[in-house]
Order: C-alpha cells, then structure tokens, then sequence
C-alpha cells in the first residue's frame, strides 16, 4: 500500500485578500484571482481540454488543472432586448454551459435583487470562450408567477435523450421544463414541475439547483442551495431514477415536502465550517458538479469568508467528491490541490485529528471543529466521547460510538490552513449526517 502522494508542485497559494475601505467598490479581480467568482459553472471543454467556469456577471475564467485559474472576461455583453425590456436591467447572473453538437449553448438569468420579474435567456457561440450572441428568451416570469426565472442548469434524460432545465430561486422553490433540442428553448408552455421547495416559516430560501447523473449508481442527483447567499447557506442533496423526480433525500423525504420544522430534509453535504483556528468560511453555495473525462469527480461553490471586512465578496472553492458504498455524494473538506485517491495502511491513520459533524440547525450556523484522536490499539475519542475505529480497506475507515457508525473515505488532501500534505476522511453516519476530518499530527 501506498503512502500519501507527492504533490508534483505545492499548489499555488491563494492571493491576499483585497483591502476595501468603507464607501469603495470592490476592485475587479485581478488575473488568476477568484475574489468575486459568484454562482459558478463547471466545463471541461473536449476541444481545447481546458476547464472553465462561468459566472454571475458574465465572466468566464479558465484553468488547465481547477487550481490555477486565468480570467477571460465578459462573454455576453447584454441580453436580449426582449428580456432587458421585460426585467428593467441587464443584470446577467449564473450562467449554465451545454455544448450541442457543435454549438455552445449559455443559459443566463436576468433579473434584479429580490423580484420575480425574471427572465432566462440563450446565448450561442461556436466555442467556449464566446463572444456569446443571444439567441432568445427560455422562460419569463413576474409578481404573478408562483417561481423565480432564475438560476438555469441544463441535464439530459439518459435514456429518451430529451433535454430539460432545472431553475428557480425562492418563493415557488425550483422547477425543472422540457427544452427544445433543435433551438434550446421551451418546448413546452407554463413553467414545469416543481422538484424541491422550503416552507415559508425559512423564507422559501431555496436556489441554484444542479442535476447530476451518475452512471456508477443509476441514480440522477439534484444539489439546491438552502438558506441565504449572505449568511446561512448550505448545500443540500436529493437523488431520483428519473431526470424529472421526485427527488428523495437520505431518509427518504421529498425535496419537494415543505413540512420541515427541524431543517432536516435534504442530505447537507457542505456548510459553514471552521477547523481549529483556521479560516472560517461560511455561506458555501450555488454550486455545479463535474464528471470529468476520467471518471473523477469534483464540486464547487462560491464562498465566503466570516471575517472579511468590507462588501460581501466571494470565491470560489474546489473540492474532490467522492461516493459512499450506498451512493451519496461526500466532499473532500480541503480544497482540491491535486490529489489523486491512493491505499493507506492503518498505522498512518493513527493520530490526532479535526473533525467536524454537519448537523442541520436553525438557522445553518458555522460548524467548528472538535479534536479527535485514533489510537494504535483501535480506540478513539472524539473530545470527550469514546469509541472505536477500524480500517474496513485500504481507503474505507470506520468510527463508531454509542448507536452511531460513521463510514468514511480517506483521501491524501493539502491542508491550506497548515500548508502542508495531510490526510482528510470524508462520510456520513447511518442516519445521513456528514462528517469531516483531516489529520493534524
């Protein structure tokens, strides 16, 4: 068995965060700089073999290894006039890519802060880095719509080969429409089925949906965004056999069911966190998923620091996912560096760790970590809770304690905090709360 990899090269670290004084915009990022990345959209583009995500605003930034990243720019200059005239703006936010035949479709919102007076909007280009020229209007909403045009992502039924959009943002919660393969618009009238809401005693604060399929399980998996983009939001999970739902979350509820008075429903997989005295990082959302070409997976968000001062500005993080043996999606919890899955043999585990449990509460605060430590002779304690461990194989890692059995993967990680190579275990307990980790000493 294996050791933990040798990183080719340390992964870049971070820029300094801008300094912004009172009264002043934030300043435009600066080339490689992810401060302002908002709603990003994963691609990885066949024909150049480039990655590249796009993002409210826009914008267009790409990467040859979703560490390092280059801003392109703008690459809609403006919607449609049919849409502007509707919305009363040309605000563009959280593109969504689909490349059809040689075509590449962008799917834009337009809209303004807190309305319903929405619009989304098709763009085409013949290549990835645009300029991408409106095409038409997909969907329009307004007072009087029971949902938010807003938010687009794109997923093809597996078998039928009919396209569909996923959107929505608040209030009616998120809806998924049948798309018109040959022009990328509706293909049918009103504003299709609802897949997953909140009950208004949360604000119906549901957003940023993602369909996913994943061939490995059979299964289609719908990621939303709960809680606020400025404060509480989390990452939720639902999985279904087919494109259009329902989607069901771990314990069986559907993502549509609006009785939730505990803030329980939906699998969380990501949340505000904290391990030790790190950075805290709070309001992960909005996120896309990639299936890349070699069968890796990854998922990123925007995020934001808890103690930044000034404007409520993002970035971006990339994490490594992962499958649990029953499918469901876990996360690396430290961001991707380049790490590829290796074998551990049980004496590197032993040690002291970090660790947090992503339990729902009300709201979604910031989870901070909790010492943990495995010993040689199969004991762990988990700050004052005793238990015990067990290597189940040479990437799979089991805690128990009382009634509870947490199931892992262990994954080589770059601790950003310590900068350093390190060890992170990633799971979820039988009840379907995730667990995060990572090796201190």
């Amino acid at each position: 068995m294996s050791n933990i990899i040798n990183y080719p090269t340390e992964p870049k670290k971070p820029l300094p965060k801008p300094v912004i004084r009172k009264g002043e915009k934030p300043p435009e990022p600066p080339v490689e700089s992810l401060w302002g990345v908002h709603d990003p959209a994963i691609y990885h583009d066949p024909e150049t073999n480039h990655y590249y995500i796009y993002c409210t605003n826009a914008t267009c930034h790409r990467s040859d290894d979703l560490i390092h990243w280059e801003r392109i720019g703008k690459i809609v200059e403006e919607p449609p006039a049919e849409s502007s005239d509707w919305v009363g703006g040309d605000s563009i936010w959280a593109p969504d890519i689909v490349k059809v035949n040689n075509e590449y479709r962008l799917y834009c919102s337009n809209s303004s802060w807190g309305v319903r007076q929405s619009c989304i909007f098709l763009a085409v280009s013949d290549n990835a880095e645009g300029p991408f020229i409106p095409r038409g209007c997909v969907i329009k909403t307004s007072s009087k719509s029971p949902v938010n045009a807003i938010d687009a992502n794109i997923i093809e039924d597996e078998i039928t080969k009919e396209q569909y959009m996923v959107y929505g943002s608040f209030w009616g919660g998120c809806h998924i429409l049948k798309l018109d393969i040959e022009t990328g618009l509706a293909a049918e009238n009103g504003i299709g089925k609802c897949l997953a809401r909140r009950p208004k005693w949360a604000d119906c604060a549901i957003e940023g949906p993602y369909i996913k399929y994943n061939p490995d399980t059979g299964y289609y998996y719908l990621f939303v965004s709960y809680g606020s983009l400025a404060s509480d939001y989390n990452i939720r999970v639902g999985r279904s056999k087919y494109v259009t739902g329902p989607y069901y979350d771990y314990n069986g509820r559907d993502l549509s069911d609006t009785e939730d008075y505990t803030n329980e429903l939906g699998y969380m997989i990501h949340c505000g966190y904290q391990f030790g005295k790190g950075q805290s990082w709070m309001a992960p959302g909005h996120n896309s998923v990639l299936r890349d070409f070699d069968n890796e997976w990854y998922l990123l968000c925007h995020i934001r620091q808890q103690n930044f001062k000034g404007p409520e500005i993002s970035t971006m993080h990339c994490h490594k996912l992962f499958w649990s043996k029953d499918g469901w999606p876990l996360l690396n919890p430290c961001e991707y560096a380049g790490e590829k899955s290796a074998e551990f043999e049980r004496s590197l585990l032993v040690g002291k760790y970090e660790r947090i449990k992503l339990s729902p509460t009300i709201p979604q605060g910031i989870q901070t970590s909790v010492p943990m430590q495995l010993f040689e002779n199969g004991n762990v304690e988990i700050a004052s809770v005793m238990g015990h461990w067990n290597l189940l194989d040479s990437s799979t890692l089991e805690i128990c304690y009382g009634n509870i059995v947490e199931t892992y993967v262990i994954t080589p990680a770059w601790d950003w905090d310590y900068w350093c190579q390190t060890i992170s275990i990633t799971g979820k307990d039988q009840f379907g709360i995730a667990v995060w980790g990572k090796k201190i000493k």
